[in-house]
């Protein structure tokens, strides 16, 4: 195999390969340099003696993740407040005509499932993105992983259960999610007492606000609960936003997110869940390191 066809193959998966990383990982970088590790490690290889590129590819990338998962865990419990996941770009383009196939995508990405991705251990993480983002064989997920089928069977039901039961119920249109968003948007910078409580009207009683600022930005460090604080926090938040910045609203992570801009770079991610016709939770992420890939507007 020439070095153009071998360069051909890897680019024709690298869009898997990428996907995989970034959800075992949760951060673009991250997930970037695995796969370059693993085009280095498919240019050195006996190409010639690997019968599916494709498989053998996901293998040693999924491989590489879980070292670099591994590795990554005592910083994250060491991270100065919550971690979330860096915010990612999603256009799933023309490839994916299926509305089933593109909801199982975006729903694989979005914040909520990732932060609760972060609780499995590393193998199941593996297993749980090989097989529910990306369809793959417990046959073909036992020979990446070096394990038998009936041990991957037994990590993906474990997973399975574990996320099932600790991610978000809720069945949403993706429509009513942008119009919440927009609507939340409207009220969180309306300025006024009558914005507040149109704000408050948005929100579960229960609803829960998460913020990320990684110590180089002002967000919560904590977990904040109910409408009454979550509300008023938004508001202060909204409130103390550089007004000469600009806000859009783009898809993140398969769903709409307020984007707030200054001098043309993202400096707050504002993300929503919705159900019931209401935010169950609001997501905001100020750590400059997480947002740095974004576009530049």
């Amino acid at each position: 195999m020439t070095v153009d066809g071998a360069t051909e193959i890897f680019e024709e998966h690298r869009p898997v390969l990428t996907g995989v990383a970034y959800r075992m990982l949760g951060r673009v970088a991250d997930a970037e340099d695995v796969v370059q590790e693993a085009w280095l490690k498919w240019s050195a290889a006996a190409r010639e003696d690997v019968r599916e590129p494709r498989a053998f590819l996901v293998r040693i990338t999924t491989r590489l993740a879980i070292d670099r998962l591994r590795r990554l865990r005592s910083r994250r419990e060491t991270y100065p407040g919550v971690w979330l996941p860096e915010p990612l770009v999603t256009d799933f383009g023309p490839t994916l005509p299926d509305t089933a196939e593109r909801a199982v995508l975006a729903d694989s990405v979005s914040l909520a499932v990732l932060v609760v991705l972060e609780s499995l251990s590393p193998l199941e993480r593996a297993v749980f993105v090989l097989r529910e983002a990306f369809g793959f064989p417990y046959a073909e997920i036992a020979a990446a992983l070096d394990r038998t089928e009936a041990a991957v069977r037994q990590l993906a039901g474990r997973a399975r259960r574990h996320v099932e039961e600790r991610k978000p119920r809720y069945d949403v249109d993706p429509a009513e999610r942008r119009d919440l968003t927009e609507r939340f948007l409207a009220a969180a910078s309306g300025g006024g007492i009558e914005q507040l409580l149109s704000l408050l009207s948005l929100l579960a009683p229960d609803v829960r606000l998460v913020g990320d600022g990684g110590g180089r930005a002002k967000a919560a460090r904590r977990v904040i609960e109910t409408a009454g604080k979550v509300g008023r926090f938004l508001f202060a938040v909204a409130g103390a936003l550089d007004p000469g910045g600009e806000i859009r609203v783009m898809e993140l992570n398969g769903g709409p997110a307020v984007v707030h801009f200054i001098g043309g770079k993202a400096d707050t991610v504002f993300q929503i869940e919705v159900g019931q016709g209401v935010i169950q939770c609001s997501y905001i992420i100020r750590n400059p390191d997480k947002l740095s890939g974004l576009p530049v507007v």
